[in-house]
């Protein structure tokens, strides 16, 4: 009776990672085998090249999925959380007395995240056109439908958003379990009938291929890393179901799944050669083939979901960590912690996927755009991962040089037979990445700048209010937020200096960040009394993961017996904004183009849920 409760844990968590983690790398059948001979290069059909292919698609998924990420880098959470803005919070400390090392690894980790964003827009519309072009092997006459039933998904997926997946979460397992035995029946029985194309699984076919056709081998990686997009969500999502169940998860069913898949497509081309347009979907006979495109349509829109959950994580981290304005943060569940939802990014990924597929009108003309981003990435992520793996890992360091070094060539390949796309596409998710990477420096870069100057106009907390004794006392609770509890508020001096009063109880109250995904209740909240009944320092903690929120904030406060009635407590709120420059110089545009996201950030009094009618907002100007 013991074990039971634990295994069932164990199963339930399985069969959720199934829903969730492999969605997007479970997808990658639809469209990633048929890049190699029907993309933007493609391939001559004879069965040499098959069998290579075949064969660089099998030791692709080993040695970059199995054995980097399963294997390895999900034994690198950051307290239970994962993702490359989680391995930066855990780099951090980890760098700190190497400053230039922690801005590198600051640089490496941030751009990885912008270049998650340009895959994060792409993956549903790739995912879910991919899936409804089944209906133009049902019949050429669906084809002038794809595009708007395709919109008309997305459209739909996009505004169920903020009631969060919880409520359809249980579907999402049992759904992806079908879809991965139905595609490995699929493949199965397509072998069975040439079961030659199993040789593909020895390497040297691969080695054969890549010496008789250098070129042809290196474009062809190109088609054989679209198998791979989505195993970046086996690190990001460790956080919600452990390693274990994901680790059992892919070597138990999707790993054999996709193998079976990609096998009997390639031996389908092998006996057919004009099923190259479509391999996928011509597995099936005529009579199943629209439950299949109804199946895909589920599969590819549970994919679609990860990947935009996905952005919603990131963004909340990049926040956190002071990389972008505070946004408004909705928790769609009550159970799952990292269920939520940003309504700003929800909609402006809408927008941009919707012209991506108006632009692209294909799965094929997308598949030139997508895997860039992706492998740029993938290398990103082993940089850092060495970053932190090298100080921790002192005996094992000859053996991680050697598996750092081999996936880490072979990920620089996937780059660089990407870029060949590039002119084809692979421009958008490369723009897309700077620009955003602008945004994260630019807004991190500004903060810094606003937070030094303060920093040197400071006056310590510290026996300041023996020194104002004679300031007249008005009636009311005043709560003065300031970035340091060591120092006196910007906000209260500016009260003081202008208006020449104090408030009969004040507290200065500290919103913090720290380097862990999350912080408990019973750790968040520490309260210092500078004056007894009148004076009080409080710091709030969160991790980088949670919402800092106000009226949280008072009910921890009466918990430990100090109650503040809100008709009578005024909330001031600082905004420090950088002066125009007075001569314009090369990088003048950075300073304009932070003031333009300071404008159209979301309020502090939004954004920490405090009632308007309470705020008083004090704004400075500071010349950097």
């Amino acid at each position: 009776m013991k074990t039971a409760a634990p295994r069932s844990r164990l199963s339930t968590l399985t069969l959720a990672a199934l829903g969730i983690v492999f969605g997007d790398i479970g997808t990658s059948p639809l469209y990633a085998f048929k890049e190699a001979f029907a993309g933007a290069y493609p391939l001559p059909l004879d069965e040499a090249r098959v069998l290579g292919v075949l064969s660089m698609i099998f030791w692709a998924l080993t040695l970059v999925v199995s054995l980097k990420y399963v294997s390895f880098v999900l034994r690198f959470d950051n307290k239970g959380e994962g993702g490359v803005l989680a391995l930066l919070a855990f780099a951090r400390r980890i760098t700190r007395g190497n400053p230039r090392l922690q801005a590198a690894t600051a640089v490496i980790a941030i751009f990885a995240a912008s270049l998650f964003f340009g895959d994060a827009v792409i993956t549903p519309a790739i995912s879910v056109l991919s899936a409804v072009e089944g209906l133009s092997v049902l019949s050429p006459e669906f084809t002038h439908w794809v595009v708007p039933l395709t919109i008309a998904v997305l459209i739909a997926l996009f505004a169920i958003q903020r009631r969060g997946t919880g409520s359809v979460g249980g579907l999402f397992g049992p759904i992806t379990v079908v879809w991965f035995l139905v595609i490995a029946v699929l493949g199965g029985m397509s072998i069975a009938e040439t079961p030659a194309i199993l040789a593909a699984i020895d390497p040297r076919y691969a080695l054969r291929f890549a010496t008789a056709h250098p070129m042809e081998s290196f474009l062809a990686l190109g088609a054989v890393f679209l198998t791979l997009t989505g195993a970046e969500a086996l690190y990001a999502d460790i956080g919600h179901f452990g390693a274990g169940p994901i680790r059992i998860g892919w070597f138990g069913l999707v790993f054999p799944a996709l193998t079976l898949n990609y096998l009997g497509q390639g031996a389908l081309v092998l006996r057919h050669p004009d099923a190259v347009s479509n391999p996928f979907f011509l597995l099936v006979p005529d009579a199943l083939l629209l439950p299949l495109v109804i199946l895909a349509t589920a599969a590819t829109v549970i994919a679609s979901q990860a990947t935009i959950s996905g952005a919603f994580s990131v963004t909340q981290q990049a926040s956190r960590l002071g990389y972008l304005p505070q946004f408004p943060t909705q928790h769609t569940s009550a159970s799952e912690r990292g269920q939520i939802y940003i309504a700003q990014v929800n909609w402006a990924m809408l927008a941009i996927v919707v012209m991506l597929v108006l632009a692209f009108g294909s799965s094929t003309n997308l598949a030139a755009a997508y895997g860039i981003a992706v492998s740029g990435t993938m290398l990103l992520t082993t940089a850092l991962i060495a970053i932190v793996a090298w100080p921790m890992m002192p005996r094992l360091r000859p053996v991680l040089a050697v598996g750092l070094f081999v996936v880490g060539a072979a990920e620089l390949l996937f780059l660089a037979s990407n870029t060949t796309k590039i002119a084809a596409g692979g421009w958008f998710p490369l723009v897309c990445g700077l620009a955003i990477f602008t945004l994260l420096s630019t807004w991190k870069r500004a903060r810094e700048a606003i937070a030094s100057s303060e920093a040197s106009r400071r006056i310590p907390l510290e026996g300041f209010f023996k020194h104002v004794t004679d300031v007249p006392i008005v009636p009311g609770t005043a709560v003065f937020l300031s970035a340091d509890p060591d120092c006196v508020p910007t906000t209260l001096m500016h009260n003081l200096k202008h208006n020449k009063v104090l408030h009969e109880r004040m507290l200065m109250l500290t919103f913090t960040t720290g380097d862990e995904p999350y912080v408990d209740k019973d750790e968040r909240l520490d309260l210092h009394v500078i004056e007894p009944k009148r004076i009080y320092q409080v710091t709030l903690r969160y991790g980088f993961m949670q919402s800092p929120d106000m009226m949280e904030a008072l009910a921890l406060l009466r918990e430990r017996g100090l109650n503040l009635e809100m008709m009578e407590t005024t909330f001031f709120l600082g905004r420090s904004t950088i002066e125009r420059a007075r001569k314009r110089g090369f990088f003048t545009w950075r300073r304009e183009l932070f003031r333009w996201m300071q404008r159209n950030a979301p309020g502090a009094t939004e954004y920490l849920n405090i009632p308007a009618d309470r705020v008083i907002e004090i704004g400075t100007r500071i010349t950097v």
